[in-house]
């Protein structure tokens, strides 16, 4: 069983853990460490025992409130999940009338007639 050293309120322990665990428990004694550094800061020398009770209370504050956060988000969540589903969004396309694309189809073949006439105006005075 491997044994890991971790310093928590400026003190170091040897702790024993599972194999493949040392990542854990590093982790685990940094934020008993973080609640430790301002109570040694504060209070100075204490007891091993008290540091680390009060320590572990305060962490464990922390925790309790992180766990009231959870339970409204997912009390949250729950409540979006049973709501019906909103109506979808009606979405209106502009349709061209029938009558305007007639008229505009009219409007170009005037157009390509013009256009052939004037072409062929000007085709026998550029030959000369």
């Amino acid at each position: 069983m491997p044994e890991v050293a971790i310093t928590i309120g400026g003190r170091s322990f040897q702790v024993a853990c599972q194999p493949g665990e040392e990542g854990f428990l590093q982790s685990a004694a940094a934020l008993l460490d973080a609640e430790a550094a301002p109570l040694v800061q504060q209070m100075g020398r204490m007891p091993e025992g008290r540091m680390l009770l009060m320590a572990g209370l305060m962490l464990a504050d922390r925790m309790a409130g992180l766990e009231d956060q959870l339970r409204g988000a997912l009390a949250r969540v729950a409540e979006l999940e049973t709501r019906p589903a909103p109506a979808p969004e009606r979405i209106e396309v502009p349709v061209i009338p029938a009558v305007v694309v007639e008229t505009l189809a009219e409007i170009a073949a005037r157009t390509e007639a013009l256009a052939q006439a004037a072409e062929e105006r000007l085709a026998p005075a550029q030959a000369g």
